[in-house]
């Protein structure tokens, strides 16, 4: 489950993130906090108002409900790999979807770990049960992304089919943007560490993009989106706390004025 935290603010700076993955009977959990510092119009006098809400997480593979280390995650076809799965559970995406319905737990997500169709179907299953209350990601693309908006996701996430063959893709950002609008669509900027910075990576977290998170990128990317989602994949699932340097890095650089989240 996601934790969030949302701060008001007159300057444009972010001041908290936090993130954790964890599994209970509850599911697959991830715990991530945001916030923007408030600035009055002394230069001495700083307030900062912060509400807190949860964002549930339901990571779909194969059907069912699943916590996995994400970079473990490998195409079907290559060989000797291992998937390393933390919590699995034989309650549905629909069982978790209304759980979070009846505690008014909105704005999470249901992401299909590999598009094949018994998780596209747990997904569905899920929308259904909470209309409006849950984004989806996992394949998504112009062909399918009002689908998914019309069986009752808020909205979609996207990344491999943007950052296309390792670069930024543009002009498939902007029809998406075209095709479900803005304030549904979200960015999935999930990164790993190359080179001293933080390269934005696809394809299950397989491949290195040339895109590095920055000030630059995020304000350009702050017009197409209305939220970010990041994961910090050389810690995620791994029980290793959060990636505190891509915690600060985001906490610098990232718009406020919207919501904006990570795990």
């Amino acid at each position: 489950m996601m934790f969030q935290s949302f701060c008001s603010t007159k300057s444009s700076s972010l001041c908290a993130f936090s993130g954790a993955s964890s599994s209970s009977n509850f599911g697959a959990m991830k715990l991530g906090i945001i916030g923007v510092t408030t600035s009055l119009s002394s230069r001495s006098s700083r307030m900062t108002v912060c509400a807190v809400s949860f964002r549930p997480c339901i990571d779909i593979h194969q059907g069912k409900v699943k916590q996995i280390v994400g970079s473990t995650l490998r195409d079907s076809e290559q060989d000797g790999s291992t998937l390393l799965t933390n919590f699995e559970t034989d309650k549905s995406a629909a069982d978790y979807a209304n759980l979070y319905k009846q505690d008014g737990l909105a704005g999470g997500h249901a992401i299909m770990l590999g598009a094949d169709p018994l998780s596209v179907v747990a997904a569905l299953e899920a929308l259904h049960a909470y209309p409006g209350g849950l984004q989806v990601g996992g394949g998504i693309n112009p062909e399918n992304a009002s689908s998914y908006i019309e069986e009752g996701a808020s909205h979609v996430i996207v990344t491999s089919y943007v950052f296309n063959n390792g670069q930024m893709d543009l002009t498939r950002l902007k029809d998406l943007v075209r095709i479900v609008g803005k304030q549904r669509l979200v960015l999935d900027l999930s990164c790993r560490k190359k080179e001293g910075k933080y390269a934005i990576v696809t394809d299950r977290w397989q491949k290195f993009s040339d895109v590095f998170l920055d000030e630059e990128v995020l304000a350009f990317l702050a017009d197409y989106a209305d939220e970010f989602l990041v994961h910090g994949v050389d810690v995620e699932g791994k029980k290793l706390g959060i990636d505190e340097e891509l915690v600060t890095l985001l906490g610098k650089y990232s718009s406020a004025g919207s919501r904006r989240w990570l795990t």
